[in-house]
């Protein structure tokens, strides 16, 4: 009888489950090990997810009077168009991020993945969910990967 360790999961990013070190990941996702073009780490991602909730805060203060559904909003429109236009948001600038798409070559993300990134990012779980590459699901859906610049 087959058990779930041995069928795996997409979750553990390999049928084996089996991640032997960082350069697998990169070498699977055609990313650099280290450097500029690698894999960002999860404290970079976290601290440039909390200065664009930041500036959205500080936005919705200013304008709406500190509206919660106005902070997602600002927050969405802000990660939409910055990552759609010019593959970083403010947080993913000032912590030396920026988004690309999974195809090798292609310059920018665009309004579709940025879309499809941006509304499965404001629901929360999908980015919440990560696989065995440490990419979140909204990363996945839209086919963006999170690199260094």
């Amino acid at each position: 009888m087959a058990s779930r360790k041995d069928i795996g999961s997409w979750l553990e990013g390999t049928p084996s489950g089996n991640l032997e070190n960082s350069a697998d990941r990169a070498n699977r996702l055609g990313l650099p090990e280290s450097g500029s073009g690698s894999q960002a780490g999860l404290g970079r991602r976290v601290i440039a997810l909390l200065i664009d909730w930041a500036a959205a805060s500080a936005v919705s203060w200013l304008l709406f009077d500190y509206n919660s559904l106005a902070t997602l909003g600002v927050f969405a429109v802000e990660n939409f168009l910055f990552v759609s236009t010019l593959g970083f948001s403010i947080g993913h600038f000032v912590a030396g991020l920026r988004v690309r798409p999974e195809v090798p070559g292609q310059a920018f993300v665009g309004f579709v993945r940025g879309l499809i990134r941006t509304l499965l990012l404001c629901l929360v779980i999908p980015a919440a969910i990560w696989d065995g590459d440490g990419r979140g699901l909204h990363d996945k859906a839209a086919r963006t990967i999170i690199v260094r610049r």
